[in-house]
Protein backbone atom coordinates (compact mmCIF):
# COMPACT_ATOMS: atom_id res chain seq x y z
CA UNK A 1 0.00 0.00 0.00
CA UNK A 2 1.45 3.37 -0.98
CA UNK A 3 2.11 6.19 1.46
CA UNK A 4 -0.49 8.48 -0.13
CA UNK A 5 -3.29 5.94 0.45
CA UNK A 6 -2.08 5.35 4.02
CA UNK A 7 -2.25 9.09 4.70
CA UNK A 8 -5.75 9.27 3.26
CA UNK A 9 -6.81 6.41 5.52
CA UNK A 10 -5.36 8.14 8.58
CA UNK A 11 -7.36 11.23 7.67
CA UNK A 12 -10.49 9.07 7.65
CA UNK A 13 -9.66 7.22 10.89
CA UNK A 14 -11.23 9.68 13.42
CA UNK A 15 -14.53 9.66 11.49
CA UNK A 16 -14.49 5.89 11.17
CA UNK A 17 -13.80 5.41 14.87
CA UNK A 18 -16.61 7.82 15.77
CA UNK A 19 -18.96 5.91 13.47
CA UNK A 20 -17.97 2.51 14.86
CA UNK A 21 -18.17 3.68 18.47
CA UNK A 22 -21.72 4.93 18.07
CA UNK A 23 -22.69 1.65 16.46
CA UNK A 24 -20.95 -0.55 19.03
CA UNK A 25 -20.69 1.56 22.19
CA UNK A 26 -17.28 0.06 22.94
CA UNK A 27 -14.03 1.88 22.14
CA UNK A 28 -11.87 -1.25 21.89
CA UNK A 29 -14.31 -2.98 19.53
CA UNK A 30 -14.58 0.19 17.47
CA UNK A 31 -10.79 0.35 17.13
CA UNK A 32 -10.68 -3.33 16.10
CA UNK A 33 -13.26 -2.68 13.39
CA UNK A 34 -11.37 0.33 12.06
CA UNK A 35 -8.13 -1.66 12.01
CA UNK A 36 -9.86 -4.48 10.13
CA UNK A 37 -11.06 -1.96 7.53
CA UNK A 38 -7.42 -0.91 7.08
CA UNK A 39 -6.38 -4.52 6.50
CA UNK A 40 -9.17 -5.02 3.98
CA UNK A 41 -8.17 -1.84 2.20
CA UNK A 42 -4.67 -3.30 1.83
CA UNK A 43 -6.14 -6.38 0.14
CA UNK A 44 -8.44 -4.42 -2.19
CA UNK A 45 -7.60 -4.06 -5.86
CA UNK A 46 -8.58 -0.43 -6.09
CA UNK A 47 -11.03 2.00 -4.47
CA UNK A 48 -12.52 4.95 -6.30
CA UNK A 49 -14.47 6.51 -3.42
CA UNK A 50 -12.34 5.86 -0.34
CA UNK A 51 -14.66 7.52 2.20
CA UNK A 52 -17.74 5.70 0.94
CA UNK A 53 -15.92 2.38 0.67
CA UNK A 54 -14.59 2.62 4.22
CA UNK A 55 -17.99 3.66 5.58
CA UNK A 56 -19.54 0.58 3.98
CA UNK A 57 -16.85 -1.79 5.28
CA UNK A 58 -16.91 -0.39 8.83
CA UNK A 59 -20.72 -0.44 8.94
CA UNK A 60 -20.92 -4.05 7.77
CA UNK A 61 -18.27 -5.12 10.25
CA UNK A 62 -20.20 -3.38 13.04
CA UNK A 63 -23.40 -5.09 11.90
CA UNK A 64 -21.64 -8.45 12.20
CA UNK A 65 -20.47 -7.61 15.74
CA UNK A 66 -23.95 -6.50 16.80
CA UNK A 67 -25.54 -9.66 15.40
CA UNK A 68 -22.96 -11.81 17.19
CA UNK A 69 -23.84 -10.06 20.45
CA UNK A 70 -27.50 -10.95 19.99
CA UNK A 71 -26.54 -14.60 19.50
CA UNK A 72 -24.22 -14.62 22.53
CA UNK A 73 -25.46 -12.02 25.07
CA UNK A 74 -22.92 -10.67 27.54
CA UNK A 75 -23.31 -12.14 31.02
CA UNK A 76 -22.40 -8.98 32.89
CA UNK A 77 -22.15 -5.24 32.51
CA UNK A 78 -19.53 -2.81 33.83
CA UNK A 79 -19.66 -2.18 37.57
CA UNK A 80 -20.71 1.40 38.22
CA UNK A 81 -19.16 1.42 41.67
CA UNK A 82 -16.21 -0.88 41.17
CA UNK A 83 -14.12 1.29 38.90
CA UNK A 84 -13.64 -1.53 36.38
CA UNK A 85 -14.36 0.62 33.33
CA UNK A 86 -11.35 2.36 31.73
CA UNK A 87 -11.38 6.10 32.28
CA UNK A 88 -11.07 6.88 28.56
CA UNK A 89 -14.13 4.72 27.89
CA UNK A 90 -16.09 6.64 30.53
CA UNK A 91 -15.04 9.98 29.04
CA UNK A 92 -15.87 8.90 25.51
CA UNK A 93 -19.31 7.70 26.56
CA UNK A 94 -19.88 11.06 28.24
CA UNK A 95 -18.97 12.92 25.05
CA UNK A 96 -21.34 10.86 22.92
CA UNK A 97 -24.13 10.73 25.51
CA UNK A 98 -24.59 7.79 27.85
CA UNK A 99 -28.38 7.87 27.55
CA UNK A 100 -28.14 7.74 23.75
CA UNK A 101 -25.78 4.76 23.93
CA UNK A 102 -28.15 2.99 26.32
CA UNK A 103 -31.06 3.45 23.93
CA UNK A 104 -28.99 2.44 20.89
CA UNK A 105 -27.97 -0.73 22.72
CA UNK A 106 -31.65 -1.72 22.88
CA UNK A 107 -32.21 -1.45 19.13
CA UNK A 108 -32.08 -4.34 16.69
CA UNK A 109 -28.74 -4.30 14.80
CA UNK A 110 -30.17 -3.10 11.45
CA UNK A 111 -32.12 -0.34 13.21
CA UNK A 112 -29.03 0.83 15.05
CA UNK A 113 -26.87 0.87 11.93
CA UNK A 114 -29.52 2.65 9.86
CA UNK A 115 -30.11 5.29 12.54
CA UNK A 116 -26.42 5.96 13.21
CA UNK A 117 -25.55 6.20 9.51
CA UNK A 118 -28.45 8.44 8.52
CA UNK A 119 -29.34 10.48 11.60
CA UNK A 120 -25.89 10.89 13.13
CA UNK A 121 -23.63 10.82 10.04
CA UNK A 122 -26.01 12.07 7.30
CA UNK A 123 -25.48 9.06 5.02
CA UNK A 124 -28.34 9.04 2.47
CA UNK A 125 -30.71 6.07 2.46
CA UNK A 126 -29.63 5.25 -1.10
CA UNK A 127 -26.27 4.33 0.45
CA UNK A 128 -27.61 2.91 3.74
CA UNK A 129 -29.85 0.38 2.00
CA UNK A 130 -27.07 -1.55 0.22
CA UNK A 131 -24.96 -1.62 3.40
CA UNK A 132 -27.82 -3.46 5.13
CA UNK A 133 -28.74 -5.50 2.03
CA UNK A 134 -32.12 -3.75 2.12
CA UNK A 135 -33.88 -1.31 -0.18
CA UNK A 136 -33.50 2.40 0.60
CA UNK A 137 -37.19 2.48 1.55
CA UNK A 138 -36.71 -0.35 4.05
CA UNK A 139 -33.61 1.35 5.47
CA UNK A 140 -35.67 4.51 5.94
CA UNK A 141 -38.31 2.55 7.87
CA UNK A 142 -35.62 0.99 10.09
CA UNK A 143 -34.18 4.42 10.91
CA UNK A 144 -37.65 5.81 11.56
CA UNK A 145 -38.46 3.04 14.05
CA UNK A 146 -35.14 3.62 15.76
CA UNK A 147 -35.75 7.36 15.90
CA UNK A 148 -39.08 6.89 17.67
CA UNK A 149 -37.42 4.72 20.34
CA UNK A 150 -34.50 7.13 20.76
CA UNK A 151 -36.81 10.11 21.24
CA UNK A 152 -39.36 8.29 23.37
CA UNK A 153 -42.81 9.51 24.30
CA UNK A 154 -43.17 11.82 27.34
CA UNK A 155 -45.94 10.78 29.71
CA UNK A 156 -46.34 14.31 31.12
CA UNK A 157 -47.16 17.67 29.49
CA UNK A 158 -44.25 19.69 28.06
CA UNK A 159 -44.32 22.36 30.79
CA UNK A 160 -44.29 19.70 33.51
CA UNK A 161 -41.47 17.84 31.78
CA UNK A 162 -39.44 21.05 31.65
CA UNK A 163 -39.95 21.63 35.39
CA UNK A 164 -38.95 18.05 36.17
CA UNK A 165 -35.86 18.39 33.98
CA UNK A 166 -34.81 21.54 35.84
CA UNK A 167 -35.17 19.89 39.25
CA UNK A 168 -33.37 16.68 38.23
CA UNK A 169 -30.56 18.68 36.63
CA UNK A 170 -30.05 20.63 39.87
CA UNK A 171 -30.18 17.41 41.88
CA UNK A 172 -27.58 15.70 39.67
CA UNK A 173 -25.24 18.69 39.78
CA UNK A 174 -25.44 18.84 43.59
CA UNK A 175 -25.01 15.05 43.88
CA UNK A 176 -21.88 15.12 41.72
CA UNK A 177 -20.35 17.83 43.87
CA UNK A 178 -21.50 16.39 47.19
CA UNK A 179 -23.16 19.77 47.78
CA UNK A 180 -25.34 19.24 50.85
CA UNK A 181 -26.68 22.80 50.89
CA UNK A 182 -27.97 22.63 47.33
CA UNK A 183 -29.35 19.13 47.82
CA UNK A 184 -31.44 20.39 50.72
CA UNK A 185 -32.96 23.10 48.51
CA UNK A 186 -33.94 20.54 45.86
CA UNK A 187 -35.29 17.78 48.10
CA UNK A 188 -38.78 17.92 49.61
CA UNK A 189 -38.75 17.86 53.45
CA UNK A 190 -40.41 14.42 53.49
CA UNK A 191 -38.48 12.98 50.51
CA UNK A 192 -38.02 9.18 50.35
CA UNK A 193 -35.14 7.29 48.76
CA UNK A 194 -35.43 3.57 48.03
CA UNK A 195 -32.27 1.76 46.91
CA UNK A 196 -31.75 -1.74 45.62
CA UNK A 197 -29.72 -3.51 48.35
CA UNK A 198 -27.22 -4.63 45.68
CA UNK A 199 -26.03 -1.01 45.45
CA UNK A 200 -25.51 -0.62 49.20
CA UNK A 201 -22.74 -1.63 51.60
CA UNK A 202 -23.71 -4.34 54.13
CA UNK A 203 -26.01 -3.05 56.83
CA UNK A 204 -26.98 0.15 55.01
CA UNK A 205 -30.66 1.06 55.03
CA UNK A 206 -32.50 0.46 51.77
CA UNK A 207 -35.05 3.18 52.60
CA UNK A 208 -34.16 6.69 53.76
CA UNK A 209 -36.72 9.32 54.77
CA UNK A 210 -36.43 13.07 55.20
CA UNK A 211 -34.29 15.64 53.41
CA UNK A 212 -31.32 15.44 55.81
CA UNK A 213 -31.04 11.64 55.65
CA UNK A 214 -31.54 11.46 51.89
CA UNK A 215 -29.05 14.27 51.27
CA UNK A 216 -26.41 12.49 53.33
CA UNK A 217 -27.15 9.21 51.56
CA UNK A 218 -26.95 10.90 48.17
CA UNK A 219 -23.64 12.54 49.03
CA UNK A 220 -22.08 9.10 49.56
CA UNK A 221 -22.77 8.29 45.92
CA UNK A 222 -21.01 11.34 44.46
CA UNK A 223 -18.64 9.04 42.55
CA UNK A 224 -21.47 7.18 40.86
CA UNK A 225 -23.26 10.45 40.10
CA UNK A 226 -20.55 11.41 37.62
CA UNK A 227 -21.59 8.36 35.59
CA UNK A 228 -25.26 9.42 35.56
CA UNK A 229 -27.08 11.27 32.83
CA UNK A 230 -30.59 12.60 32.36
CA UNK A 231 -32.92 10.39 30.35
CA UNK A 232 -36.59 9.76 29.80
CA UNK A 233 -37.53 6.85 32.09
CA UNK A 234 -41.02 5.47 31.52
CA UNK A 235 -42.02 8.82 30.07
CA UNK A 236 -40.63 11.14 32.77
CA UNK A 237 -37.25 12.63 33.60
CA UNK A 238 -34.90 10.36 35.51
CA UNK A 239 -31.26 9.32 35.47
CA UNK A 240 -29.42 6.44 33.87
CA UNK A 241 -26.25 5.03 35.42
CA UNK A 242 -24.19 3.95 32.42
CA UNK A 243 -20.42 4.12 32.98
CA UNK A 244 -19.48 3.31 29.39
CA UNK A 245 -22.87 3.58 27.78
CA UNK A 246 -23.82 0.19 29.24
CA UNK A 247 -26.82 0.39 31.54
CA UNK A 248 -26.20 -0.68 35.14
CA UNK A 249 -29.03 1.17 36.86
CA UNK A 250 -31.57 3.96 36.76
CA UNK A 251 -32.95 6.50 39.19
CA UNK A 252 -36.71 6.76 38.86
CA UNK A 253 -37.54 10.21 40.18
CA UNK A 254 -40.79 11.81 41.31
CA UNK A 255 -40.94 15.61 41.13
CA UNK A 256 -43.89 17.59 42.42
CA UNK A 257 -44.28 21.25 43.29
CA UNK A 258 -40.78 22.09 42.09
CA UNK A 259 -39.15 19.66 44.55
CA UNK A 260 -37.85 16.13 44.33
CA UNK A 261 -40.35 14.08 46.32
CA UNK A 262 -38.87 10.60 45.95
CA UNK A 263 -36.37 8.57 44.00
CA UNK A 264 -35.68 4.90 43.58
CA UNK A 265 -32.36 3.36 42.56
CA UNK A 266 -33.04 0.30 40.39
CA UNK A 267 -30.30 -2.13 39.32
CA UNK A 268 -32.30 -5.34 38.87
CA UNK A 269 -31.70 -6.59 35.32
CA UNK A 270 -35.27 -7.84 35.12
CA UNK A 271 -36.75 -4.49 36.10
CA UNK A 272 -34.37 -2.55 33.87
CA UNK A 273 -35.36 -4.67 30.88
CA UNK A 274 -39.01 -3.74 31.41
CA UNK A 275 -38.43 0.03 31.49
CA UNK A 276 -38.91 2.38 28.57
CA UNK A 277 -35.72 4.45 28.28
CA UNK A 278 -35.17 7.26 25.78
CA UNK A 279 -32.66 10.06 25.37
CA UNK A 280 -33.66 13.61 26.23
CA UNK A 281 -32.63 16.11 23.53
CA UNK A 282 -29.22 17.58 24.38
CA UNK A 283 -30.49 21.14 24.06
CA UNK A 284 -33.16 20.25 26.61
CA UNK A 285 -30.64 18.86 29.09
Amino acid sequence: MDDALARRFENERPRLHALAYRMLGNAAEAEDVVQESWLRLGRSSGVDNLGGWLTTVVSRLCLDVLRARRETPVSSVPDAAGGTVPEDEILLAGEVGRALLVVLDRLAPPERVAFVLHDLFAVPFDAVGPILDRTPATAKKLASRARLRVRGEPAVPAAELAEHREVVTAFLSAARGGDMATLLTVLAPDVVRVTDPAMLPPGAAAVLRGADEVARGTKLFAGNARLAELALIDGDVGLVLAPAGRLVGVLKIEVRGGLLQAYEVVVSAERLAGMEIAALPREAV
